[in-house]
């Protein structure tokens, strides 16, 4: 099955680089190994993209999206603080307008502050580059301000939507592109997943080198996320940051 955002999906045809717009998919033909993406690793690699890490080691790198700030992301920080745990938080306009200073405790805590766009648009539909940049370049000013700080080039495509053009778009303005290899249903705040079906679906999957995927506007994710943290551990994973990425 291929995993959209939300969405299973029969898994498609052989993984390339779209040229229109896609959104981004993962197929686990078996659990505890690493998934299929709808773009390949290598094909990914020319254009400065991830969605796996070193898959030779047992790493993971925490990544969140941070849409708004829903009241859980420094119970989060205390989480990753407590397990010395390095995590890449993708951000957009208004969590920084609203919550400066959970921008800046991330920062100050050695977390990367990742581009999530000002306005989360579907980035797939903005064929200028000048329209393109100024997505991420507003975004950047504004961390700037919020910090004194350059915000780091690491770039995550609202809702996974992508195309062979976005990708050399980020990478004509030095970003890294971060897609992920694991993800569960966490983002709908008045239907949240218990921690046991939190569980069901983030310690069966979990793969060597896994990017994961996290909402911080999740309740369940702040409650579990000290105890998943550990459980990860206990089965021999250490987490890095995204600056280790092959190839970064």
């Amino acid at each position: 099955m291929l995993y959209l955002q939300g969405t299973s999906l029969p898994a498609a045809a052989p993984a390339i680089i779209p040229a229109s717009a896609d959104n981004w998919g993962l197929s686990f033909p078996q659990e505890g190994q690493s998934p299929v993406g709808n773009a390949s690793v290598e094909d990914l690699a020319q254009y400065g993209a991830w969605f796996l890490g070193d898959t030779s080691r047992k790493v993971i790198y925490l990544t969140f999206d941070c849409g708004y700030e829903n009241g859980y992301t420094e119970q989060i920080l205390d989480a990753l603080e407590k397990h010395n745990a390095p995590a890449a938080f993708f951000v957009v306009g208004n969590m920084i307008e609203t919550s400066p200073d959970i921008i800046r405790r991330m920062a100050e805590e050695g977390h990367i502050v990742g581009n999530h766009t000002f306005h989360h648009p579907d980035m797939s539909a903005i064929s200028s580059q000048a329209d393109f940049q100024k997505e991420l370049d507003s975004l950047a000013a504004l961390y700037q301000e919020a910090t004194g700080k350059e915000l780091p080039r690491f770039y995550r495509p609202p809702q996974g939507k992508y195309s062979e053009e976005n990708l050399k778009q980020a990478q004509a303005l030095g970003y890294k592109t971060v897609f992920w290899s694991l993800a569960y249903v966490d983002w709908y705040v008045d239907n949240q997943p218990t921690a046991e079906q939190a569980y069901a679906k983030l310690l069966p999957r979990i793969h060597d080198g896994a990017i994961v995927l996290l909402h911080s506007t999740s309740k369940t994710n702040a409650d579990i996320l000290d105890e998943l943290l550990t459980k990860w551990e206990d089965m021999g994973y250490q987490f890095a940051s995204l600056e280790e990425l092959p190839g970064a």
